[in-house]
């Protein structure tokens, strides 16, 4: 496996208009791109920070992951996603090594990246995120 990067943070928000001007106005950032991945039920917003992103994640439902974790502990970091290559052979090559995974195979995420989740219980209580770029 081969990491390149810390490809974003992910960061649970209740709002993220009412995020943008700390973000905005007080960091300085640009938010780039807002979207909404209707599948995940969330709104995103990306911002640089050199090469890695940070972005807000905004629940669209009560139903998605974004409000059960912070039903359970409120707005704050989520994860860190990393980027690498061959995304599916990753996981099963991290399958093997007795990773708990949540997606056994990628999926598509915001910016239309391929994502896929590791289970917190096998990373040191870090929900973990990896992410392919489309070539």
């Amino acid at each position: 496996m081969e990491i390149t990067h810390i490809e974003h943070i992910g960061i649970a928000v209740r709002s993220i208009e009412e995020q943008l001007p700390y973000y905005e106005d007080v960091l300085g950032l640009k938010c780039y791109n807002i979207e909404t991945v209707a599948d995940q039920k969330v709104k995103t917003a990306f911002f640089m920070v050199g090469q890695t992103k940070i972005e807000l994640l905004e629940p669209t439902s009560d139903e998605s992951t974004i409000a059960k974790f912070m039903e359970k502990r409120g707005e704050g970091i989520h994860h860190i996603a990393y980027a690498t290559k061959n995304i599916n052979n990753v996981l099963s090559e991290l399958e093997a090594k007795g990773v708990r995974l949540i997606d056994t195979r990628a999926r598509g995420g915001a910016e239309g990246l391929s994502i896929a989740f590791l289970h917190p219980k096998s990373t040191g209580s870090v929900l973990t995120e990896l992410c392919e770029h489309p070539e």
